[in-house]
């Protein structure tokens, strides 16, 4: 399973560079072919749309840990139950998800008709038809895909998303180069959503031998998982008002442009979730395990902090560049109207890199069933974000969203949860930081001086750009593999430089 792991994680590392790549390409198309207000109106009904998702009510995180917990009492029956279980939970979820698609369809009107005109009103309604559908095929995915990496078969799963990331932008620019706009886009995400869940069947059943059974159901069981996600599903509504509720608070309160400004600084954002989650992943089934055969906080503390390090490492590279970079970057990619799109980036990412360099720890508390207290205050810090958007939205517009999500990440994950993994947890937090301080440290040295560099040589063109990227980047690297690494880590990357040099 290490190598699985090893294999998922790079895998999953090759996706996100190549869903970057396609989005250098796929971004400017949309924005050319859709124009800003199409644009504006595709992503705040995706946004919209996606609190069906919410239906699922935290199952998916649930799986795992019931999975290891029938396994280490080697109960293949209780497997088979589960799975039954999870399959029948979900296609009630699906039937309830086209349920509440059908009532946003009836009331788009209700819900955009300060902010949009009367052609975006239709597009809206047809997007939603859509993406309801799509929405509904991936939840009744979902009990394979958790059965899938409860084996630890991230080859497949992260294989599986590099499929969605190469087909998802060459079905909707042929749809797009065939005339049917913003449709096509949606069209294109159905198709691929159809085909992974036809493969994930396969796979699991086929492959992996999965296998369900419906009679002699425990409703003891049923109570306790459904508990469990329950709190699972307020921290879901947490990432839905951070991640969506900004787009249709804009939407409402000011216009599809806005809308479109802080999508694409959104989407910026997520390259770092993206980068951060894929290390963290792979670690799930581990986390589940380790807890369910001894439960021991150091090996957690020592898992969290190392997995944390090389998240920290990464994190700083990207957000560094950045802001190095980054200014340049969004001229060239997504135009000169979108030029606050660097300024909403950098004040959002930064108070991230607390969360995505402590994700192991959420599934350090789900594997103990101690998530509860942080689902309740993310649910009072979400309330804080609305609230501040609501107020400010009339006044800053797009600023006013950027605001209310630094201030529910700084109170949520920043102070509320590093006392609490230390103090209810029984995680090392001490420890952690600790082991985090060099790598923020030197990054900031590094930044600082590109920074200045780029006053004296500023970034101005294509081999300006790629001049810095590559004197940051050798900078860093060097400086990362001194600093930030232990000795036995240094050792390591150099032997497999050394290998590959001798190929």
């Amino acid at each position: 399973m290490a190598s699985q792991r090893k294999a998922g994680a790079l895998l999953g590392y090759a996706n996100i560079l190549a869903k970057n790549l396609v989005n250098l390409m796929y971004v400017p198309l949309l924005l050319r072919f859709l124009g800003q207000g199409d644009y504006g109106v595709f992503q705040m009904t995706n946004s919209v749309v996606f609190a069906l998702t919410l239906l699922s009510a935290g199952f998916y995180g649930s799986y795992v840990r019931f999975y290891m917990q029938e396994r280490a009492h080697g109960s293949e029956t209780g497997i088979r139950s589960l799975n039954g279980m999870f399959l029948l939970v979900y296609f009630t979820v699906v039937c309830l998800c086209l349920i509440g698609g059908v009532l946003l369809v009836a009331n788009v009107e209700r819900l955009f008709s300060t902010g949009l005109t009367a052609r975006e009103l239709m597009l809206a309604r047809t997007l939603m038809s859509i993406m309801t559908v799509n929405v509904a095929i991936q939840l009744m995915s979902t009990p394979f895909d958790s059965y899938i990496v409860a084996h630890e078969r991230f080859t497949f799963q992260q294989s599986r998303q590099l499929i969605t990331t190469l087909m998802v932008p060459i079905i909707a620019i042929a749809l797009l180069f065939a005339g049917m706009g913003a449709i096509g886009v949606a069209i294109a995400q159905l198709t691929v959503t159809t085909i992974l869940l036809l493969m994930n069947i396969v796979y699991a059943v086929r492959k992996l031998g999965m296998r369900f059974k419906f009679t002699g159901l425990q409703w003891s069981v049923f109570k306790a998982i459904a508990v469990f996600s329950f709190w699972i599903l307020l921290n879901q509504i947490f990432d839905l008002v951070n991640n969506n509720v900004p787009n249709f608070l804009l939407g409402a309160m000011a216009s599809s442009t806005a809308v479109a400004v802080f999508a694409i600084s959104v989407q910026i954002r997520n390259i770092f979730f993206s980068m951060s989650t894929t290390m963290s992943n792979v670690f799930v089934p581990m986390i589940n395990r380790i807890v369910a055969e001894h439960d021991d906080n150091r090996v957690l503390t020592e898992l969290m902090t190392r997995v944390g390090r090389y998240q920290m490492i990464l994190f700083w590279f990207l957000y560094g560049g950045f802001i190095v970079v980054g200014q340049y970057f969004i001229q060239i990619w997504a135009g000169g109207d979108n030029q606050d799109v660097y300024w909403l980036a950098i004040i959002m990412v930064l108070p991230v890199m607390i969360p995505l360099t402590q994700n192991t720890g959420i599934e350090i508390q789900r594997a103990k069933n101690r998530h509860k207290a942080r689902s309740l205050i993310y649910v009072l810090t979400s309330v804080i974000d609305i609230i501040l958007s609501i107020v400010l939205i009339p006044t800053l517009g797009y600023w006013a969203t950027a605001i209310g999500y630094v201030a529910s990440i700084l109170l949520g994950t920043g102070l509320f949860m590093n006392w609490y993994y230390h103090a209810r947890i029984g995680l090392d937090m001490i420890y952690f930081w600790k082991h985090q301080l060099p790598t923020i440290i030197m990054a900031l040295a590094i930044t600082g001086i590109c920074v200045l560099g780029t006053m004296l040589l500023p970034v101005e063109s294509i081999p300006v750009f790629l001049l810095w990227g590559v004197i940051y980047s050798i900078l860093y690297i060097a400086c990362a593999m001194r600093v930030s690494l232990t000795q036995d880590e240094r050792n390591k990357v150099v032997t497999i430089l050394k290998r590959k040099v001798g190929k």
